[in-house]
C-alpha cells in the first residue's frame, strides 16, 4: 500500500548527481498530420507534454507507516545495466540491510530500486554514495581504456616508423 509518490525536487536530483542529468528531455513533438487519430487525444498509455516540459528522472516512494530508512526510488529511462550495478555498489555498505531492484515491465524503461538501512542512516545516503562510487568505477574503467588505446596507437606508430 503506497501512501505517497513524490517526484524528487531539483535539489534532490542535484544531490543525487544521477550521471549528470536531472531530468529526461521531452520527446520531440510529433506532426499530428502523420499520425492516425481516433479523436481521443494521445494514444493508449501516452501522455501529452507541452513544449519545454520535462519528465522527472527520479521519484521517491514510501509505503504507509515507513520512515526514511526504507525507500523505493523509481528511476525512469533506466534498465538492468544501472539497476544491477547500483544494487551491487549499495550492498557493499554494511549499514544497508536490503537493496534490490525490479523492472516494472520489459516494455517500460524504468526500475524500482528499494533500499532499507539499519540504524539511523536514511536510505538516501547509501543511494547517493552508491551512485558516486559507481561513477568513480566507470571513470576508472574509461581512463584505463583510453590509456590502453593510446599505448596501442603509440606502439603501432613506433613499429611502422622503424620498418621504413
Amino acid at each position: 500500500m503506497i501512501i505517497s509518490t513524490n517526484p524528487a525536487t531539483a535539489e534532490d536530483l542535484e544531490r543525487f548527481a544521477i550521471w549528470g542529468r536531472a531530468s529526461v528531455p521531452p520527446a520531440p513533438p510529433e506532426d499530428p498530420g502523420n499520425r492516425p487519430s481516433d479523436g481521443r487525444g494521445p494514444g493508449a498509455g501516452e501522455t501529452s507534454m507541452t513544449e519545454g516540459e520535462r519528465k522527472t528522472a527520479l521519484e521517491m516512494v514510501q509505503a504507509a507507516g515507513t520512515d526514511r530508512h526504507c525507500v523505493t526510488f523509481v528511476l525512469h529511462e533506466e534498465d538492468h545495466t544501472l539497476g544491477n550495478s547500483l544494487r551491487y555498489m549499495i550492498m557493499k555498505n554494511p549499514e544497508v540491510e536490503f537493496c534490490g531492484y525490479t523492472t516494472t515491465h520489459p516494455s517500460e524503461s524504468k526500475i524500482n530500486l528499494r533500499i532499507q538501512t539499519r540504524g539511523a542512516l536514511p536510505a538516501v545516503e547509501p543511494f547517493q554514495r552508491g551512485l558516486n562510487e559507481l561513477m568513480n568505477v566507470c571513470q576508472h574503467v574509461l581512463d584505463k581504456f583510453e590509456a590502453s588505446i593510446k599505448d596501442y596507437k603509440d606502439q603501432k606508430a613506433s613499429r611502422n616508423g622503424s620498418t621504413f
